[in-house]
């Protein structure tokens, strides 16, 4: 499946807006040899990385919630919330 990191970024953003309700800020880029993309939360001083496999972009690119994705933003959202 063809699809930029672009798109990718924009699907990830539609499917959990909680990340923009947040002020969250999102950075994508994609590891070759890991054949995976890193995603990058940061609000402020806080900040996580995490990976996203490609069959699980794949899936997310075609409606499919990643659940270990959802489980990253909803993590990170917390700790914002309990860092303030």
């Amino acid at each position: 499946m063809a699809y930029t990191i672009v798109a990718l970024k924009e699907k990830i953003l539609e499917m959990y807006p909680e990340i923009e309700k947040h002020g969250i800020s999102v950075g994508l880029t994609f590891d070759e040899e890991k054949n995976a993309y890193i995603i990058k939360f940061k609000k402020d001083k806080h900040e996580l990385a995490t990976h996203l496999e490609k069959k699980d972009a794949d899936e997310c690119m075609n409606g499919i919630k990643c659940v270990y994705l959802g489980i990253q933003v909803g993590q990170f959202i917390k700790n914002f919330e309990e860092g303030m």
